[in-house]
C-alpha cells in the first residue's frame, strides 16, 4: 500500500520527498518468556509489519529478519557508546560486525546512536555527536551512507515551554551538544528521532490536558488548543509536541531537517495511581495514531506532509522495572496473541487487526482418532504448547473429545507460532476456519483470550512427516526502550481547557 514516509518543509531534499510514510513497531526483549527470532519475523510477516527498531543490533534477529525485506533501524545501547565516541576504530569494527556482515540480505535502514542520550546518560552527552560521526564514516567507508542514516533518539523533554509550539525551544543547556548534532543531521541528510508520549503529557498535566485532547478524540473548536502567535489550531497532543520539535530547530536555524517519532504509545494497564492506563485508552491512542500517520493528516504547522511513527511497542515487557504500566505497552503478550484489537477498518494492512480476520486452527471433519491423538501429544509436549486448559476441572476440558481437545491445541500452536507458513496441518489433521470454537468459559487463543500461559520455544515447526505443515492464513493485531518522562507542565498548556 502506498505510505507517505516523513517529508518536511518544502525545503527538505528531494530524497526525503519521494519517501513514504509508514509505521512501524519497536522490539524490546524485557521478558520472561521472550519469542525466538524465528517467531519474532513470523509475527511481523503475518501482522505486514515492515519496519522495526530493535534497541541492540542482535546477531540472531538480523539473521532472522534477512530476505524479509522488513526495514529495519539497529542501536547502538548506551554502555557501548562511550567506547564508540572516544574511537574511530572501535566505531568501524561496530559497523563491521552488526551491519556490514548483515546488509544487503537484512535491509537495515537507520543506526540508532544510543537512545535518550542527554537524559538517561548525560556523561556521555561530550562524545554522542563524536560517536555518530564514527559511525557515520564507517558508512561512508563501505558506500553506504545513502542508504543507511545515522541519528540518536531523543525524549521530548529536551524540548522546553512545548506550548505553544511557536515558543518552543531546546533545553539551551544542551546547546554544545543539540547545535553541532542538528549540524550532523543536516549535512548527512538524516531526521531528528523524537520520542514522543501525550500519556505522561496528560499524566503530568494535573487535569489541564482533557483526555480526549492525549487520545486523538474529536473536540470541537472551543476545546482545540490555540497557538496565539500563529493561531494554528491543536486537536491533538501528539501534533503539538512535534510542531514543538520543529520550531524548537527553527529557532536554531534548522528548517530542512525531517522529524521522525521513534517512540509513541499508551499503556494497557496501570496500578490505582495510573488510572487512564487501560485497554480502551490504549486501543483508542494507537488507532487513532495509526490512522493520523497513515491518512497523511501531518501536523497543523505542515498539514498533509506525515510523520512516520514506530509503536511502542510490539510485545508487553513484563520483565521492565518500574510500575505496572511499564510492563504493559505491548500490542501482543509474548505468545502473539493481541492485547487488544485495533480498530483500523479502512486504514490499509499494517496491523488491521478487524476482528472479520480472526481465523482458527481446528480439527479437521472426518480426521482419524489416532492420528489427531499424536497430534495432539505432539502440540502439548514438543510443540510446548500450554495444555493445562485442557485437564479435568480446567475451562476447556468438556467436551472431554479427543477433536475438541485437539483444535484447542492445534490453535494454541497456531497462534503461538503468528500463523506462519506449515503451522496448521498436523499431518493432514488439523485445517483453518473462521469460526471460533470458544465456549463458555474455555476461551480460544485465536478469539483474542487465554486460559493459561504458553512456552515458547525454539521447537521448529514440524514437518509433513512429524505432525504439521503447509497452511497459511493471515491474521489480525495491533517494542527495550528508556522511557520518556515528558514534563509538562500546568502552565505549557492553554487556558482553553480550563
Amino acid at each position: 500500500m502506498g505510505l507517505l514516509f516523513f517529508a518536511l518543509f518544502l525545503v527538505v531534499s528531494a530524497a526525503f520527498a519521494d519517501e513514504d510514510a509508514f509505521i512501524g513497531v519497536n522490539i524490546g526483549t524485557a521478558l520472561s518468556d521472550m519469542p525466538n527470532p524465528t517467531q519474532v519475523v513470523a509475527l511481523l510477516k503475518a501482522q505486514q509489519i515492515h519496519h522495526v527498531r530493535l534497541y541492540d543490533a542482535d546477531r540472531a534477529m538480523l539473521l532472522a529478519l534477512a530476505n524479509t525485506g522488513i526495514r529495519v533501524t539497529v542501536s547502538v545501547p548506551n554502555d557501548q557508546l562511550l567506547g564508540i565516541g572516544q574511537s574511530n576504530a572501535t566505531a568501524a569494527n561496530w559497523v563491521s560486525r552488526n551491519v556490514l556482515a548483515h546488509v544487503p540480505a537484512t535491509n537495515i535502514t537507520a543506526i540508532a546512536v544510543g537512545s535518550e542520550v542527554l537524559i538517561t546518560l548525560p556523561n556521555a552527552a561530550p562524545i554522542l555527536v563524536s560517536a555518530m560521526k564514527f559511525i557515520h564514516s564507517a558508512l561512508v567507508a563501505s558506500n553506504l551512507d545513502s542508504q543507511i542514516k545515522v541519528s540518536t533518539p531523543h525524549p521530548s523533554s529536551i524540548i522546553l515551554d512545548s506550548f505553544p509550539p511557536s515558543q518552543a525551544f531546546f533545553n539551551r543547556s544542551w546547546d554544545p551538544v543539540t547545535v553541532p548534532l542538528l549540524k550532523f543531521l543536516q549535512s548527512t541528510g538524516s531526521f531528528l528521532m523524537l520520542n514522543v508520549y501525550p500519556y505522561y503529557d496528560y499524566m503530568q498535566s494535573n487535569g489541564v490536558i482533557p483526555l480526549d485532547y492525549a487520545l486523538f478524540r474529536p473536540l470541537s473548536p472551543t476545546k482545540e488548543a490555540v497557538d496565539p502567535n500563529t493561531l494554528l489550531h491543536y486537536t491533538n497532543v501528539f501534533d503539538a509536541i512535534v510542531d514543538a520539535g520543529y520550531f524548537a530547530m527553527s529557532y536554531l536555524n534548522f528548517t530542512n531537517i525531517p522529524i521522525i517519532v521513534t517512540e509513541s504509545g499508551w499503556p494497557s494497564k496501570g496500578d490505582s495511581s495510573e488510572p487512564d492506563a487501560t485497554l480502551d485508552n490504549a486501543n483508542t491512542y494507537n488507532s487513532n495514531l495509526i490512522r493520523h500517520v497513515l491518512n497523511n493528516t501531518g501536523t497543523p504547522k505542515h498539514p498533509g506532509i506525515a510523520i512516520s511513527t514506530y509503536i511502542y511497542e510490539l510485545y508487553n515487557e513484563d520483565l521492565k522495572p518500574g510500575p505496572i504500566s511499564e510492563k504493559n505497552w505491548g500490542l501482543f503478550d509474548a505468545n502473539g496473541v493481541p492485547t487488544y484489537i485495533l480498530r483500523l477498518t479502512g486504514s490499509g494492512t499494517v496491523l488491521a487487526n478487524d476482528t472479520t480476520n480472526q481465523t482458527f486452527c481446528v480439527a479437521r471433519d472426518g480426521a482419524d482418532r489416532k492420528m489427531l491423538q499424536a497430534a495432539l501429544d505432539w502440540a502439548c509436549g514438543p510443540g510446548k504448547v500450554d495444555c493445562s486448559p485442557l485437564l479435568q476441572g480446567q475451562p476447556c476440558y468438556e467436551p472431554d473429545t479427543v477433536v475438541a481437545h485437539a483444535s484447542y491445541a492445534f490453535d494454541a500452536y497456531y497462534h503461538r507460532m503468528a500463523m506462519a507458513d506449515g503451522t496448521c496441518n498436523f499431518n493432514g489433521v488439523a485445517t483453518v476456519t473462521t469460526t471460533d470454537l470458544s465456549h463458555g468459559s474455555c476461551i480460544f487463543p485465536g478469539s483474542g483470550g487465554r486460559n493459561g500461559t504458553f512456552t515458547n520455544s525454539t521447537s521448529p515447526v514440524p514437518s509433513s512427516n512429524s505432525t504439521a505443515s503447509g497452511c497459511h492464513s493471515r491474521y489480525f493485531g495491533s517494542s527495550d526502550a528508556f522511557t520518556s518522562f515528558v514534563v509538562v507542565g500546568v502552565l505549557l498548556w492553554s487556558a482553553t481547557f480550563l
